[in-house]
């Protein structure tokens, strides 16, 4: 069957309905202020797709219609997602008018099968997929079939009200309502933003400020460069190499986690494309501070099941050298002391504050912009929900996709956990074809692309 990619005629999307959905309790009106941290992202749309095979017992006007019943109940858990994103006209920042409008339920039809896409490129196949919602919709639930009979739901909202985590407590959430008819109490979302709140005055150090800069299309590569820089790929980790890499990059009874050992050999693979070009090169992470605040009590109870934004960036510079003569386990130590050393409690506080004096202007992380050192950013696991079965069996493959637009140049590689939850995970990457090309030729292949016969789909 032949592949399709994005921009094929063949892949066309007919919407055959589209109706507001609005919880079935009553909701007070009210105003739900977003907190500093929801601003570092920038504001933009973004979409988790879950990738369903076709059902064996059911079939597709089962799926919408499980759907319809069910989101009112999830939106009365979820309720900001049956609001309206609204910019307030005095301050210029957005804000969530909570007065259950509604989310969006598009239900569309693909007249190719599942098997046909071109996996080692999801992200940019899903865009044919995505339809289009309104800028101040803060849910569109996107529901389409295929021609095999399987399904994609996209999850779309705005990066302002959540992060992956969220995401994936969202999605995780809609499975468990849907076969048990409820949510359990350690289910229950908290959406009080409250909990986050800057000193009088702000403080907030000098490296934090260098942290970031003016989003500026003087500070920019041009379009067409940005454009032309990167490829986009789709692989997956089997478990096995996952715990390879792990053994490969512990010692001395230190054992090297999954995200440290698997960004230990993505940074000597960026180090060895650098060659002689460039005297250093840099890996980024962002870092999910639901289990790093630990310091006050009450804080750390409202990040159990936190919907919001609650990540930073940390970088790492080495040079080449160093990389290259250094063995996996020095990197992954580097790595875990990238990661570890910060004071997570502080680090976040002076966000807040950070943001609460530049909250007016939009930043972006500097390695990001692509100046200095080559940088590749990993950001690992946080969209991975623990239950994508809503009734109709696992999903096979988990997409996050961004409608971002900025000029950015740093390599980025977001993992998931595979929905099998046989331990394997996908790397949806967006980095240079030189790195692409690395990874996928480099022996024993621990990144390998995506394919139909792999996810089971043939």
């Amino acid at each position: 069957m032949a592949s399709i990619i994005a921009g094929d005629d063949q892949l066309h999307v007919r919407v055959v309905s589209r109706r507001l959905v609005k919880a079935s309790d009553s909701i007070k009106p009210h105003v739900l202020a977003v907190s500093n941290l929801d601003l570092v992202p920038l504001s933009v749309q973004g979409s988790l797709f879950v990738i369903y095979p076709k059902p064996p017992t059911a079939d597709f006007a089962a799926v919408v219609a499980a759907f319809e019943a069910g989101l009112p109940s999830l939106l009365n858990h979820f309720f900001p997602f049956a609001g309206r994103i609204v910019t307030d006209p005095s301050s210029g920042l957005p804000e969530v008018h909570c007065n259950n409008q509604g989310a969006e339920l598009v239900v569309g039809e693909a007249g190719v099968a599942l098997a046909s896409l071109d996996y080692g490129n999801m992200s940019a196949c899903l865009r044919k997929v995505q339809l289009p919602y309104g800028e101040d919709m803060a849910l569109s639930v996107q529901v389409v079939s295929f021609a095999c009979g399987g399904f994609t739901v996209a999850w779309s909202t705005n990066h302002v009200l959540v992060d992956a985590s969220a995401m994936s407590l969202l999605v995780g959430a809609w499975s468990e309502l849907m076969r048990s008819g409820a949510l359990a109490a350690g289910s229950r979302p908290n959406h009080d933003r409250s909990v986050f709140r800057p000193r009088v005055p702000p403080s907030y150090s000098a490296a934090l400020d260098e942290a970031f800069t003016p989003l500026d299309s003087r500070r920019q590569v041009n379009v067409l460069t940005a454009q032309q820089c990167f490829v986009q790929r789709t692989y997956y980790i089997e478990a096995s190499d996952i715990a390879r890499l792990r053994e490969m990059a512990s010692r001395d009874g230190t054992r090297a986690t999954r995200v440290q050992a698997v960004s230990a050999y993505l940074w000597k693979a960026l180090a060895r494309v650098v060659g002689t070009a460039d005297a250093a090169c840099r890996m980024g992470w962002w870092v999910d501070g639901r289990q790093r605040l630990t310091a006050a009590p009450d804080l750390r109870a409202a990040m159990r099941n936190y919907v919001g934004n609650v990540v930073t960036f940390v970088v790492r510079e080495a040079s080449v050298p160093e990389l290259l003569g250094t063995p996996l386990p020095g990197v992954a130590a580097m790595v875990r002391e990238a990661i570890t050393a910060p004071d997570y409690d502080e680090r976040f506080q002076e966000l807040v504050d950070w943001v609460e004096e530049h909250k007016t202007q939009r930043y972006v992380e500097t390695p990001s912009l692509g100046l200095g050192s080559p940088a590749v950013v990993v950001s690992a696991g946080g969209a991975s929900p623990a239950d994508t079965d809503f009734g109709f069996g696992r999903a096979v493959l988990l997409v996050p996709t961004s409608a971002l637009t900025a000029r950015l140049c740093a390599g980025y590689v977001q993992t998931v956990v595979n929905p099998r939850a046989d331990g394997s995970w996908f790397a949806n990457a967006v980095v240079w074809p030189r790195l692409a090309a690395a990874l996928e030729s480099d022996e024993p292949r621990v990144f390998k692309p995506v394919t139909a016969e792999y996810l089971g789909l043939l």
